[in-house]
């Protein structure tokens, strides 16, 4: 009997998502909506990407973080959305299965790809304090060296978290129930359904989320402060509209991002709630790789050109 029950824990070989809507005949119409939002999203980031590495006057550091974004949100939203569309497309019943290793992959390229995209955030502060605040040294210190040095720590502290999260995740037992009550595999449903104790889970993820999520947050707060201090002070130079219009673009990503996953990942499982983490979940996985681009680069005059630039490119190139 000890056996039977050692067995009926460890094995595990899907899970079930339980979906966006308990309504199935709402799976075609938000199967519509979520397919052309991600279709947005993928232009939109690749467009960025594209342009960025195309136009010789977008080779700058803060065009090279963004392009790092673009790219961040692309694999972010490829990460959930196209299983979400599959589910919808071919479940006609309220819920569909994911494999354990698909959970598993889901849950760490989400996580790795979250903690990247913070750690990126951050590195574009810094990058707009010099130009704003330091602009005699910005071209010294935010050298190539120093842009891809952020870069590759922002990517390797985004994936060395997602190790230890997935680690400590997926070596629980889930005996209680193998129903996952979100539309993709995440930290806290998959907590809210494990029969093991996740006091050990509980705690490394508010360590890991205060040096992951609360101390670039707290950098890019300290930095803007120093920024709008600069702004102020150089409100007579007529040189405060650009920055300014900078700042609240960065500022207005951040609280998006920062936000969603505050709310996510800072609060303990047995607060969990079912429709306020899907809505977040949507919001954070779904509409903020949509509107990086718009909100930092598609605004932008120069990015703008460059579009124009690119496109009447192509269009001499295939006429000729």
């Amino acid at each position: 009997m000890g056996d039977s029950w050692m067995e009926n824990l460890t094995v595990v070989t899907e899970f079930t998502l339980e979906g966006l809507s308990n309504n199935p005949q709402l799976h075609n119409l938000l199967f519509v909506v979520f397919l052309i939002i991600y279709f947005i999203t993928l232009v939109a980031n690749m467009t960025i990407i594209l342009v960025t590495g195309a136009d010789p006057h977008l080779h700058t550091p803060m065009y090279f973080f963004l392009s790092h974004l673009s790219f961040v949100d692309i694999c972010y939203s490829s990460v959930t959305v196209p299983k979400m569309l599959e589910n919808l497309v071919a479940k006609k019943t309220i819920s569909a299965s994911i494999s354990f290793m698909g959970c598993a992959a889901q849950l760490y390229f989400l996580v790795a790809l979250v903690g990247t995209e913070g750690f990126l955030l951050a590195s574009m502060a810094l990058d707009r304090y010099f130009a704003i605040s330091r602009p005699l040294v910005y071209g010294r210190l935010m050298n190539e060296w120093t842009c891809l040095l952020l870069a590759a720590t922002s990517w390797t502290c985004g994936f060395l978290n997602a190790s230890l999260h997935t680690a400590l995740t997926f070596q629980l037992s889930f005996c209680r129930s193998h129903g996952i009550n979100h539309f993709f595999c995440d930290i806290p449903p998959l907590l809210s359904i494990s029969c093991s104790d996740t006091t050990r889970n509980e705690i490394a993820l508010f360590i890991l989320g205060v040096f992951v999520g609360l101390i670039p947050f707290f950098f890019i707060l300290i930095s803007y402060a120093f920024i709008l201090h600069a702004i102020v002070s150089n409100w007579e130079k007529g040189q405060q509209h650009r920055g300014f219009s900078t700042c609240a673009s960065h500022l207005t990503v951040v609280i998006l991002f920062y936000g969603s996953a505050a709310f996510t990942y800072f609060r303990p499982t047995s607060s969990y709630s079912l429709e306020k983490d899907q809505l977040v979940g949507i919001l954070y996985n779904i509409l903020t790789p949509t509107l990086n681009p718009i909100i930092y680069s598609l605004r932008n005059k120069e990015v703008k050109m460059a579009v124009k630039k690119l496109i009447s490119e192509k269009i001499f190139v295939h006429r000729i």
